[in-house]
């Protein structure tokens, strides 16, 4: 019957287990995959569970000139060798842009399992490269870029442009003065010469220059400062010549027979007296300035 099957392979396999003790061999690991990007490269696998003890891993890996010129060895990674983690940095091993092939083994003490064994090859020319981080600021009429560190392996490329002249990019580094107005955009991407292939370009960034609302306030003041100065200068120059004219000459004032046009005065001596013919006149002072020149002459 069916119970008595079932009876039969548990009692087998409990046999099995009993006679081979610690040799029994361990589940070999599952859904072993790569993660790779920007260059950076890990070897991740699902963990084997075994109640009541820890499990270990062990990671080998092997490239072109291993499959062709050392009999198809294997070359175990260090740094992975009986590790309690379900990932291994492989970063350091995977040198060169070749097909590589990697393995993993889980250890419970002295019992192994099998070498689970990645489908397919792996080669660093499929990492996943990204647009390096960026920050743009706009220093004054200067365009400061900040870009992510992300290794001697890779170069950098920054484009900018004036926004609404995308035709005119630029790749140079040396970014030139900014002018006061139009917004100035950025974008970048990377490069690796090793495996010859770029990112795509990261999200464009656009600032304007600081100086700009300073530089038209600045206009705007020395233009009202111009037309306050045209509008005073005639009043300046009349209170001006006005001062002048009080300095050097002053005003008097003259008495009322001096004011009054030139007139004939008759100057007579007392009542009893001889009527006198003595007459005065009185001359206008251009008419004595004048007399005084003829005199002189």
């Amino acid at each position: 019957s069916v119970v008595q099957v079932h009876s039969y392979t548990f009692f087998l396999s409990f046999l099995l287990l009993g006679i081979l003790g610690e040799d029994a061999l361990l589940p070999t690991p599952q859904n072993i995959s790569i993660l790779s990007t920007n260059m950076k490269h890990f070897l991740t696998w699902s963990p084997v569970i075994i109640q009541g003890e820890t499990v270990r891993y062990s990671v080998e890996f092997q490239g072109e000139y291993e499959r062709e010129y050392a009999n198809e060895s294997w070359i175990p990674i260090c740094e992975c060798s009986l590790i309690t983690a379900t990932v291994c940095n492989i970063t350091e091993d995977i040198s060169a842009t070749v097909a590589y092939n990697l393995r993993v083994r889980a250890d419970v003490d002295a019992r192994r399992s099998e070498w689970g064994t990645l489908k397919g090859f792996f080669n660093r020319i499929t990492t996943y490269l990204t647009p390096p981080l960026m920050k743009v600021i706009a220093d004054g009429y200067h365009l400061l870029v900040e870009l992510e560190d992300m290794g001697p392996a890779f170069q950098l490329r920054v484009l900018y442009w004036k926004k609404g002249q995308e035709s005119r990019v630029s790749p140079v580094v040396h970014l030139d003065t900014m002018e006061a107005g139009p917004d100035y955009c950025v974008k970048a991407q990377t490069y690796v010469e090793a495996i010859n292939r770029s990112s795509s370009f990261s999200q464009t960034q656009c600032v304007r220059a600081q100086g700009g609302t300073s530089m038209w306030l600045v206009t705007a003041l020395i233009s009202a400062g111009f037309a306050v100065a045209a509008l005073a200068l005639p009043f300046l120059t009349w209170k001006t010549s006005k001062i002048f004219q009080y300095s050097c000459c002053p005003l008097a004032v003259l008495p009322d027979t001096l004011v009054k046009p030139p007139t004939q005065l008759v100057l007579c001596g007392n009542e009893e007296a001889e009527q006198c013919d003595l007459m005065v006149r009185v001359v206008p002072s251009e008419e004595v300035l004048r007399l005084w020149i003829q005199e002189t002459l």
